[in-house]
Formats: C-alpha cells, sequence, structure tokens
C-alpha cells in the first residue's frame, strides 16, 4: 500500500509541476510570442519603437526582444525565477505607462480600449510580482 501512496503522490506531484509549468507559459506567452514577431519583421519593431520615441529604435528593437526571451526562459527554467519575474513586472509597468496613457485620450473607444489595456497590463505586473515573491519565499524555505 505505500508504494501506492507513493506513485500516487509522484504523479500528483507530476501534474502539479505540469500544471505550474503551463500557468507560467501562459504567463509569459506575450514575452515570447511579441519577440518572435519582431524578429521576423526588424522593420516593424524599429517603427513600433520610433512611434513610442525610443532612440535609437534599431538598438531597441534588437534589446527589448531579447530581453523579453530571456526573462521569460528564466521563469520558465526555474533558474532565477524571481529575478525574471520581478524584471518583466517593472518592464511592463513601464511600457504599459509608455504606451497605454488613457488619461491623454479623448472619451471614447480609443479612450476605453487603452484604459482596459492599461489596467490589464497592471495585472499582469502583479501576476508577474507574485511568481517573484512565491520564488523567494520557496528559496528562503530551503534554507
Amino acid at each position: 500500500m505505500t508504494s501506492i501512496n507513493a506513485q500516487g503522490a509522484g504523479s500528483s506531484a507530476g501534474k502539479a509541476f505540469g500544471a505550474e509549468f503551463l500557468a507560467l507559459l501562459a504567463l509569459c506567452s506575450a514575452y515570447i510570442q511579441g519577440p518572435l514577431t519582431k524578429v521576423f519583421d526588424f522593420q516593424g519593431a524599429a517603427a513600433e519603437m520610433n512611434h513610442f520615441g525610443l532612440a535609437p529604435a534599431p538598438l531597441f528593437a534588437v534589446g527589448v526582444p531579447i530581453f523579453e526571451l530571456a526573462m521569460s526562459a528564466l521563469i520558465l527554467s526555474g533558474r532565477l525565477r524571481w529575478l525574471g519575474a520581478l524584471a518583466l513586472a517593472i518592464f511592463t509597468l513601464m511600457a504599459t505607462y509608455l504606451a497605454l496613457r488613457f488619461w491623454e485620450i479623448p472619451a471614447g473607444p480609443e479612450h476605453s480600449a487603452a484604459m482596459n489595456g492599461f489596467f490589464e497590463h497592471i495585472g499582469l505586473s502583479g501576476a508577474f510580482l507574485f511568481v517573484a515573491l512565491v520564488d523567494l519565499r520557496k528559496r528562503a524555505s530551503r534554507k
């Protein structure tokens, strides 16, 4: 009976790990898809950087995707997960403030869309912060 319980526990742990990985993959999905899009459309990426006033645009068009992919890799691999999550939380806050300035848009559909996007990204930043805190707690409890 002990071996059955041990197998069940192992299976349960494997499912939990799989679910955790899928949740983290979903959280990082925009930070994987976006950079891949930029890689395959460098001119579009540079134009986006110009649109947001980031200069030199080609440098940002290369650096931002590398940063997003690297931080996503830290999160998904579990290696320095807290650092990757904290970095993407801060990055998301900065990008949200830069790109979704709903308070500067007159009332109407664009204002509502920007405001909704702004608060969705605030929530996304909060989720990354939560991942960082959980990872730091796990590390502290292992010591």
